[in-house]
């Protein structure tokens, strides 16, 4: 056998152990189970009467919520299904994550908006000061020459240091 042929049997099955390894390594998921948990849910919608995260509140009617939510999961509908079913039964309110249209959409752009100005500001001040530490002092571009020694500083220096002399 040729090298060429040798190498392009080692490519064909390094190509198939490569196709082959992610479907054996994949955990075993069970096909009936619903992905729903009520600490899952609980996250992303909110109790109608008091207006808080349904994780948090402590209110009859949470606690009504948190059964429907059971009841559902027992039912195995998936996360989107009862949420779904929340909103029918407690109207659009209780969904913790607000509509992509209209007003709520100022929930979504203006964060981003901020993060992006934020880093932009950041940059830019970060240019000017590292422009400014090369520019010098002055602003100029030119650094101020190094201060010499005034030759009566000198002789004084000298004198005052051989009093000191032993």
């Amino acid at each position: 056998m040729s090298a060429g042929a040798r190498l392009r049997r080692r490519l064909a099955l390094i190509a198939a152990a490569a196709l082959l390894l992610p479907m054996l390594l994949a955990p075993a998921t069970p096909a009936a189970s619903s992905d729903a948990t009520l600490p899952d849910i609980e996250d992303e919608v909110m109790c109608p009467i008091c207006g808080t995260q349904l994780g948090i509140a402590e209110s009859p009617q949470a606690e009504r919520e948190r059964d429907f939510i059971r009841d559902r999961i027992d039912e195995g509908l998936d996360k989107e299904q009862i949420k779904d079913a929340l909103v029918a039964e407690y109207g659009s309110e209780v969904l913790a994550t607000p509509d992509t249209s209209g007003f709520d959409l100022a929930a979504w752009v203006v964060p981003g908006l901020i993060v992006i100005v934020a880093g932009a500001a950041l940059v830019v001040s970060l240019r000017r000061w590292r422009n400014r530490g090369e520019s010098g002092p002055d602003g100029d571009g030119k650094t101020p020459p190094a201060a010499g020694n005034d030759p009566g500083d000198e002789e004084r220096l000298t004198a005052d240091l051989g009093r000191y002399e032993l």
